[in-house]
């Protein structure tokens, strides 16, 4: 188990079209509370809005912590064009045994609607299938985040049910939307043709 997790220690760099997924540095933490600070981002998340730019520095420590210790990881998505870390992704959670982990991320308002995450997620999920082998993906987002949804579905995960109450966030129970794609789904992604992600 702990070789499985030694994958983490060196936060591999994961290219897309737009986007480059890599390890959180300390330089990235001004880009991180922009969009930390910003309560339409962070009101579907479990972590509140940042009030100061220290918050995001903790952050970082936090991670690199992570990153040191083998604990699965979070990157930074960051824009090609411009070097800007524009928001982050990653596993919540892996479990070696049953091969399975769950994902989530976060991004700047700045950059929604322009296909941004949708690339971040579906690179993510190839990195899980052919690098860590594993058999499932999952992810999930609090019903009325339909925006969430969609980039799942472009990434192509599957819902697979609504669970009521799931979640507590902002001090309100909340109930959540569960999407998962399977190795076997993956593979047959991969024959089938490419579609540019909205």
């Amino acid at each position: 188990m702990s070789s499985f997790f030694n994958a983490f220690s060196l936060l591999p760099r994961l290219e897309c079209s737009q986007v480059v997924l890599r390890e959180i540095k300390m330089r990235d933490a001004q880009d991180l509370f922009e969009y930390c600070s910003d309560p339409l981002v962070s009101r579907h998340v479990l972590w509140d809005t940042y009030k100061s730019p220290s918050q995001a520095r903790d952050y970082i420590r936090y991670v690199r912590r992570q990153y040191r210790q083998g604990f699965p990881g979070t990157f930074a998505i960051e824009l090609r064009e411009t070097g800007k870390v524009i928001g982050t992704i990653g596993f919540m959670w892996i479990n070696p045994e049953h091969r399975s982990c769950e994902v989530g991320y976060s991004l700047n308002r700045k950059y929604w609607n322009r296909g941004y995450t949708t690339q971040a997620l579906q690179r993510l999920i190839r990195y899980a299938f052919e690098e860590l082998h594993l058999n499932r993906v999952e992810a999930q987002f609090e019903t009325n985040n339909i925006a969430s949804g969609r980039v799942m579905e472009k990434a192509g995960m599957h819902y697979e049910g609504t669970l009521r109450q799931r979640l507590k966030n902002k001090g309100r129970f909340v109930d959540v939307k569960l999407y998962a794609i399977l190795s076997k789904d993956f593979q047959c992604s991969k024959e089938e043709p490419q579609h540019a992600a909205l």
